[in-house]
C-alpha cells in the first residue's frame, strides 16, 4: 500500500520540540577527539522505517505553507496520508483547516479530523465539554484583549497558558502566578508573544498522568505514564512547560523524566483510564490520541487537555505506553494505519 507521510516545514521550524536548542548546545560543549554525535532519528525517519517494515510504500511530502504544495498533494493518489501536520505556515490554529483541506479534496488519513483538532486546540471550549460530560477539569477563564469571559471563581495560585497552543508553547516555571500583579503581567506577556487569548486555570498539585489511547469504536487505554516533576529544583512550581520537557540545557530538564507510571491502585488506574476514555470520545478524537491529566493526593482525576496527534517519537510518552502494553513501535504504527483504513 503507498503512504504518503505528510508533516510540516517552514522557516524556523524544528524536526522536534526543543532540536533548536539542543543543537546549540551541542554545538557550545567543548570538541573531544574526532568521534561524531550519533544523529537523532526523527519521527519521521522512524515511521517510514517502520511502515517500510510492516510492507508499505512510504514517501514523504512536506507541507511548507505553499498553495503549489496543496495542489501537489491534492493532485497525489496515495491510499492512505499519515498526517503528522500540526499547523500550516507556522500558524498552530490552522491544524484543523489543514485536516478539512484533506476532507474536501477526499484524502484518506490518520488521526484527528477537524471536529478534533479544533476541540483540542481550543481548550477553553474543550474544558466545557469535558466539564459538561461529568468530568473533573481545574476551573478556568479565558481573557482576552479587553474582555473577561465570565467563569466560576477560582484561588491562586493560578497558571496562566496560550489557550491556543500545543508542545507546552508558553508554559514556563512564570506561568504560575500567585498574585494580581503577576497575574497581569502574565496575561500581558502571553496576549504580546502569541497573540492569544490567555487562559486562566486554577493549579493542581498532582501528579502528572499521560493516557494514551489507541482505537475508534471500541478505543483501548493504554499502561498510564508519569512525567516524575518530584526532582524539580525547591521553589519551581510542578508543571510540565516548556523547560521541562524540551530545554536540554536546563536543570529542570535534567531531573525530570518520563517512566510507566507505578504505585497506582487497580481502582485508581480504571477510574484514571475510563476518565481519558471519556474525554477521547466527546473531543471527537480518532485512531490515537493522549489525555494530559493530574491526579490528587485524594486520589481524584482532573483533564488537563487533550492531546489529538501526540509525538510519535519512538522515545516519547505514546510508543512508552505502548511497549509497555506489549507492542511493538512497529506494532504502534501498524495499528495506526488500520484504524485509518477501517474508517
Amino acid at each position: 500500500m503507498k503512504v504518503t507521510i505528510l508533516y510540516n516545514t517552514f522557516e524556523g521550524y524544528e524536526a522536534y520540540p526543543g532540536a533548536e536548542i539542543e543543537a546549540a548546545a551541542d554545538a557550545a560543549k567543548p570538541r573531544r577527539g574526532t568521534k561524531k554525535k550519533k544523529k537523532r532519528k526523527t519521527d519521521i525517519e522512524a515511521i517510514t522505517d517502520a511502515l517500510r517494515d510492516l510492507g508499505h510504500e512510504p514517501t514523504t511530502l512536506p507541507i511548507d505553507g505553499r498553495p503549489q504544495t496543496l495542489t501537489k498533494l491534492a493532485r497525489s493518489s496515495a491510499d492512505l496520508y499519515f498526517n503528522l501536520v500540526e499547523s500550516y505556515a507556522g500558524d498552530d490554529t490552522m491544524e484543523m483547516h489543514f485536516a478539512a483541506f484533506l476532507d474536501l479534496v477526499g484524502k484518506r488519513y490518520t488521526g484527528a479530523g477537524p471536529q478534533g483538532s479544533y476541540l483540542a486546540m481550543d481548550k477553553a471550549v474543550a474544558k466545557k465539554i469535558i466539564h459538561y460530560h461529568g468530568l473533573d477539569t481545574p476551573y478556568s477563564v479565558v481573557v482576552n484583549k479587553g474582555r473577561v469571559e465570565h467563569a466560576q471563581d477560582i484561588r491562586f495560585p493560578v497558571i496562566v497558558k496560550p489557550a491556543a497552543e500545543d508542545a507546552s508553547k508558553g508554559i514556563d516555571a512564570s506561568s504560575v502566578v500567585e498574585s494580581i500583579k503577576d497575574l497581569f503581567e502574565r496575561i500581558a506577556y502571553v496576549h504580546e508573544e502569541f497573540d492569544s487569548p490567555a487562559l486562566l486555570e486554577e493549579y493542581i498539585e498532582g501528579r502528572e498522568i499521560y493516557a494514551a489511547i489507541l482505537g475508534n469504536e471500541k478505543p483501548e487505554a493504554l499502561p498510564l505514564v508519569e512525567l516524575d516533576l518530584s526532582r524539580l529544583p525547591d521553589g519551581m512550581p510542578r508543571i510540565a512547560g516548556y523547560e521541562v520537557k524540551f530545554d536540554v540545557t536546563t536543570e529542570a530538564y535534567k531531573k525530570t523524566k518520563s517512566a510507566p507510571a507505578r504505585d497506582l491502585d487497580e481502582e485508581l488506574v480504571t477510574r484514571i483510564q475510563e476518565t481519558a476514555l471519556t474525554a477521547f470520545r466527546v473531543l471527537k478524537l480518532r485512531d490515537y490520541g493522549r489525555l494530559d491529566l493530574r491526579v490528587t493526593k485524594d486520589g481524584r482525576v482532573y483533564v488537563i487537555e487533550a492531546n489529538p496527534n501526540p509525538w510519535l517519537d519512538p522515545t516519547a510518552e505514546f510508543a512508552m505506553a505502548a511497549k509497555e502494553s506489549g507492542r511493538s513501535y512497529v506494532d504502534v504504527i501498524g495499528a495506526i494505519v488500520e484504524l485509518a483504513m477501517r474508517r
